[in-house]
């Protein structure tokens, strides 16, 4: 099996919030002291190397079992810089996997941002920009929260737009869905632009929406006639990848352009979540949960509060 075919010609497209991907190194006007040896976490080296090590086995298990090979590209949530994923990918699990990384620093308070793993072998890289989510808070106050990250290029030859998301969290004390409605219409301002110079462009929209995909944001404003969304079904079939406020939710999602649902070349197949009994808490009262690398200030040493989300694409080229 060569590295540009993957098994019946599979290709797995993956979303994961890695949950605090962040150095040791306290950085000026950012909200990481936490995580520094000194601080609440006590985020240290020797748990720094084990997260990248959990994390690292995670995604290059991602779609394996149906193609054969880690994902052609995956989006990441919540890392720090581009460094901590330099360093993720140097680990023993993907070291060898070839993967280039896209990643833009955000104005994020906490400096965390999203990110673009690719495979070069099976994605031809053209172009990636940072989009910037302006939004107010409550109090009139500008929101200092993630950019969208946009990527154009070619899977297996099929031109792809890309948008990666880590949509404005929910708040204990009070609403902020309008924010992330605001995010929903800047996705389809953008696609505005996009098909000035693509009609009828592919597009695959992935992410933590901290929305599920039946909330007002995701299937009102951003799940328009041209899109579909597979994490509907799997929501309403009691799937989650994340468990919030005690209740599962299924923030993580892969939406996809329905020019993509029956194509002639490369066509959607399936959607799932990496749910593997590995990633679970296996007792206690948080058993089933994800295992996640902290409880409040207590190291758990697990991989992420998020499972990864996956599609399967099919080349259908002979």
């Amino acid at each position: 099996m060569t590295e540009d075919k993957e098994k019946h010609n599979l290709y797995s497209i993956a979303f994961y919030n890695l949950e605090n991907l962040f150095d040791i190194s306290n950085t000026d006007n950012v909200l990481d002291r936490d995580f520094t040896p000194t601080g609440r976490n006590k985020w240290n080296k020797k748990r720094y190397l084990r997260k990248l090590k959990q994390l690292s086995t995670v995604i290059a298990q991602i779609g394996e079992k149906e193609t054969g090979f880690s994902p052609a590209v995956i989006g990441i949530a919540e890392v720090e810089n581009k460094q901590v994923i330099t360093d993720l990918l140097g680990t023993e699990a993907l070291q060898h996997k070839g993967y280039e990384i896209i990643h833009f620093n955000s104005p994020d308070e906490r400096g965390v941002d999203v990110a673009f793993l690719y495979r070069p072998h099976v994605f031809d890289f053209i172009h990636a920009e940072p989009i910037t989510l302006a939004v107010d808070n409550l109090d009139g106050v500008l929101d200092q929260t993630r950019d969208v990250l946009l990527v154009k290029g070619k899977l297996e030859g099929k031109l792809i737009y890309f948008f990666v998301n880590h949509w404005p969290s929910r708040r204990e004390d009070g609403d902020t869905q309008y924010k992330r409605v605001k995010a929903a219409e800047l996705i389809h301002q953008s696609i505005e632009k996009i098909k000035l110079e693509t009609p009828n462009p592919n597009i695959i929209i992935m992410g933590d929406f901290n929305d599920d995909p039946t909330n007002a944001s995701i299937k009102q404003h951003l799940v328009t006639e041209d899109f579909y969304n597979p994490y509907e079904s799997i929501f309403d079939k009691g799937f989650g990848t994340l468990t919030y406020r005690r209740q599962w939710h299924l923030f993580d999602q892969i939406i996809l352009s329905k020019n993509l649902m029956n194509a002639s070349e490369l066509t959607y197949k399936e959607a799932h979540v990496f749910d593997e009994e590995f990633l679970k808490e296996w007792k206690g009262k948080h058993k089933g949960r994800p295992f996640r690398t902290y409880i409040g200030p207590w190291f758990q040493g697990g991989y992420s509060d998020h499972f990864p989300v996956y599609i399967i694409l099919k080349n259908n080229k002979p």
